[in-house]
C-alpha cells in the first residue's frame, strides 16, 4: 500500500453504509477539558453494533470480497473477531476467528455467539495469526487482516473524515495504537485534509509492538503480555506491507502509558464521562491525565475505541480493587476526582 488515498476512504464509507454504524457522537468531556485546558472531545465508536470501531474495517474488508467468496477467516485480540464475525453474517458467509489464550472470554463469547467458530491458538497473537494463514492457504478462506490490509485500513480512516466534519477546527487526535490500521487509516485521512493537524499514537508500555518499529526503523517482534488494554496486544507482522509504513510516515508521536494509568482513565471514563469502556479506549485519557500530552492550540479528540470489556474487571477497576494481569497484581485505588 504505497499510501491511503481519501478516494479510498469515501469509497469505504460508500460501501460499509447501513453495515457499521457512521456519524458516530463526538462529545464533550468537562472533566478531562479542565486538565487539557481547552475543547477535549470524545469519539463515541462504542455505538458500533459490535461495541468498538472495528466494524468498519471488517465491513469494508468482507464486502470487498468477490462473489465467490464462501469463508473467511481472521486473528484476533477480540474486536475484529467479533466484526469479521458480524460482517460475515450480514453477507451470508461462515467465519473462523482464530483467537490466544490470552484473550478474554468475554470477547470469545460475543465472537460465539455471532455465529463464528472461535478457535483458541497457543499464547500470543502471532501463533493464533499463523492458524489464521494456514487455514487462508489450505482450506480456502478469504483472511481479514485485523490492522495489515488496505480495506481494513480505509474502513477506520472514516473515523477521521467524521472527526473532520464534526469539529473542522480539530487540532489533535488521540488514537490507541496496535497494529496501526485504525491510528495509520485515521492519521493519513486527516492530514490528507487538514495537514496541520497533529496525531499521536498511544499505546500501553508493556509490549508496544508498533513503537518499537518505529523506533527501530522496522517491523519488530515483541513478547505479548496481559494488560488491561488487551485490545492493543499483539504484534504487527515482520511482514507488514501496510500499516506499518502508514504509522510510520503520519504519526507525529507515540505515548506510552503504564497500567496504572490506563486504571485510572478507565476510573475517570466511568465516574465523570459515565462511559463504561475497555482499556485500550482509555489510554488517550491515561496520557492526558499523566500529563503525558503537551499543550495544544486547539480541540482535541479521544477515540473511545470500544465498550467490549470484561464486566467482572470493570468493577473492580472502578470500585478501587486489585486486579491481577497474567502473573502480577496491579494495585487497586479509588478514583479521585
Amino acid at each position: 500500500m504505497a499510501d491511503l488515498t481519501l478516494a479510498d476512504v469515501l469509497a469505504a464509507r460508500r460501501r460499509i453504509s447501513g453495515v457499521a454504524t457512521l456519524g458516530t457522537p463526538l462529545v464533550p468531556s468537562p472533566h478531562l477539558e479542565a486538565l487539557a485546558g481547552g475543547p477535549f472531545l470524545l469519539k463515541l465508536e462504542i455505538g458500533q453494533a459490535t461495541g468498538a470501531f472495528k466494524l468498519r474495517g471488517a465491513a469494508n474488508a468482507v464486502f470487498s470480497l468477490s462473489d465467490d467468496a464462501t469463508g473467511v477467516t481472521c486473528c484476533s485480540t477480540g474486536n475484529h473477531g467479533r466484526a469479521v464475525a458480524y460482517a460475515a453474517r450480514a453477507r451470508g458467509l461462515g467465519a473462523v476467528v482464530c483467537m490466544s489464550r490470552l484473550v478474554p472470554q468475554a470477547k470469545v463469547d460475543g465472537i460465539r455467539a455471532l455465529g463464528a467458530e472461535a478457535r483458541i491458538i497457543g499464547g500470543s497473537q502471532d501463533e493464533a495469526q499463523l492458524e489464521s494463514r494456514r487455514l487462508a492457504e489450505e482450506e480456502g478462506f478469504c483472511e481479514v487482516s485485523p490492522f495489515d490490509d488496505p480495506h481494513v485500513i480505509a474502513g477506520q480512516g472514516t473515523i477521521g473524515l467524521e472527526l473532520l466534519e464534526q469539529c473542522p477546527d480539530l487540532a489533535t487526535v488521540l488514537v490507541p495504537l496496535s497494529g496501526g490500521g485504525l491510528a495509520g487509516g485515521i492519521a493519513a485521512t486527516v492530514k490528507q485534509i487538514k495537514p496541520s493537524i497533529r496525531v499521536i499514537g498511544i499505546t500501553m508500555e508493556r509490549g508496544a509492538a508498533m513503537y518499537q518499529s518505529v523506533r527501530a526503523g522496522h517491523p519488530v517482534p515483541v513478547t505479548e503480555v496481559a494488560s488491561l488494554a488487551d485490545s492493543l496486544g499483539g504484534g504487527i507482522g515482520e511482514d507488514n506491507r501496510h500499516s506499518f509504513g502508514l504509522c510510520q510516515k503520519y504519526l507525529d508521536e507515540i505515548v506510552l502509558v503504564t497500567e496504572e494509568e490506563i486504571y485510572r482513565a478507565m476510573q475517570a471514563h466511568y465516574f465523570e464521562d459515565r462511559i463504561v469502556c475497555e482499556g485500550a479506549s482509555a489510554v488517550g485519557a491515561a496520557a492526558l491525565i499523566a500529563g503525558k500530552i503537551g499543550p495544544t492550540l486547539g480541540p482535541v479528540a479521544s477515540i473511545i475505541t470500544g465498550r467490549n470489556v470484561d464486566m467482572a474487571v470493570f468493577t473492580d477497576i472502578v470500585s478501587g480493587r486489585d486486579v491481577t494481569l497474567g502473573d502480577w497484581t496491579l494495585r487497586g485505588k479509588p478514583h479521585a476526582a
